[in-house]
C-alpha cells in the first residue's frame, strides 16, 4: 500500500529533546511514506510511569501503529502486552511496541542496535574479557548484545551491587554459566588492567551529567572503549580514551540502528540504516551547537 500513512510515538519521561521523531520522519520522507511521530511525555501529562498501560491502550484506540518506550517504562509496559518477541522476553525490557491485528507485541531494538553499531564500528575488537560499567536498562541491552556478538566473559560493575548481580545472573541463565560476573566499583583497577574492552552504559557524560565515569588513569592503549551516551557524541570518556590510544565507538550508532530496527517493525519497509546514522550525527551535532 504505497499511500499508507503511519502514526507512531514515544512514551517516556523528559523526552522533549528526543531525536526519534526526526529520525523516523526523515527516513519515511525519503521512502515516500507519510509518518507522524508524536512524543507522549509522562512528565508533561503529569502521570506516573505506571500509567504506561493506560497510555498504551489510548494509543491503540486512537489508531497508532506502534510506540517506542523509554525510561522509566521499559519494564512496566510488559504486563500490558499481548506477546513478546524472544529478545524482549530474554531481556525483560521492551523499547518498541507494534500494534498488529488488535494485539500489542513488544520488541527490544536496543540489543540489535548496539550489536549492529559494534560490528560496524569495532569489527575486529578482541572479546575475551569485557568490563561493563552500568547495569540499568541500557546496560542490560548492551550486555546481551556483547554476549550475542561472542564475548567470552562480561563483568558488570555498578554502584548498586545487587543490580549488577541480578544482571549477571540473568545473563548466565540466558547464555550459559560463567559468561557473566558482577563486581564492585573498587575492583575496576584490576579488571581493566587485564580487559580487552570497556563498555560504558551509565548516564555519566551526558549533557546533563558531565564528567568521567571512572578515573582517567585506568584507561590504557590495550583497551577498546564503547560508549552508549550519544548526546554529546564525543563524551569526555571518549576524548580521554582516544588520547591514550584506545579504539573507540560513540553512542550514535546504537541510537541510529535501534531506530532503524524500530522503523522496520513499524512500517514493514527496509530502512537505510547508514543514512539514519548520518541523520543522527547531523541532528546530534546541531543540538550540541545550540546548547
Amino acid at each position: 500500500m504505497p499511500n499508507r500513512s503511519y502514526l507512531v510515538g514515544l512514551i517516556g519521561s523528559g523526552i522533549g529533546p528526543s531525536l526519534s521523531p526526526a529520525l523516523h520522519e526523515r527516513e519515511a520522507d525519503r521512502q515516500g511514506l507519510r509518518l507522524v511521530y508524536r512524543l507522549i511525555d509522562i512528565d508533561t501529562l503529569g502521570v506516573p510511569p505506571e500509567a504506561v498501560g493506560d497510555l498504551l491502550r489510548a494509543a491503540r484506540d486512537l489508531g497508532f501503529d506502534g510506540l517506542n518506550i523509554t525510561h522509566p517504562c521499559k519494564q512496566l509496559v510488559i504486563e500490558h502486552l499481548d506477546a513478546l518477541a524472544p529478545q524482549a522476553e530474554a531481556l525483560g525490557a521492551v523499547n518498541t511496541v507494534v500494534f498488529e491485528d488488535g494485539r500489542a507485541v513488544g520488541h527490544n531494538t536496543d540489543v540489535t542496535g548496539f550489536a549492529s553499531s559494534f560490528a560496524r564500528g569495532l569489527p575486529d575488537a578482541p572479546l575475551e574479557r569485557v568490563v561493563q560499567l552500568g547495569a540499568g536498562g541500557a546496560g542490560a541491552a548492551v550486555a546481551h548484545a556483547m554476549l550475542t556478538l561472542g564475548a567470552e566473559r562480561v563483568t558488570v560493575v555498578d554502584a548498586l551491587p545487587e543490580r549488577a548481580a541480578a544482571l549477571a545472573g540473568s545473563l548466565n541463565r540466558a547464555f550459559g554459566g560463567g559468561r557473566a560476573a558482577a563486581a564492585p566499583p573498587e575492583r575496576r583497577t584490576e579488571l581493566l588492567a587485564h580487559a580487552d574492552g570497556l563498555v560504558h552504559a551509565t548516564p555519566t557524560g551526558m549533557a546533563a551529567h558531565p564528567g568521567m565515569p571512572l578515573p582517567a588513569e585506568l584507561l590504557h592503549s590495550g583497551l577498546w572503549v564503547a560508549e552508549v551516551v550519544y548526546r554529546p557524541l564525543e563524551t569526555e570518556l571518549l576524548r580521554t580514551a582516544r588520547a591514550v590510544g584506545c579504539a573507540t565507538l560513540d553512542g550514535g550508532g546504537m541510537a541510529a540502528f535501534q531506530a532503524a530496527d524500530a522503523f522496520r517493525l513499524f512500517t514493514g519497509r527496509e530502512p537505510d540504516a547508514a543514512r539514519m546514522l548520518t541523520d543522527l550525527t547531523e541532528l546530534a551535532g546541531a543540538v550540541g551547537a545550540s546548547n
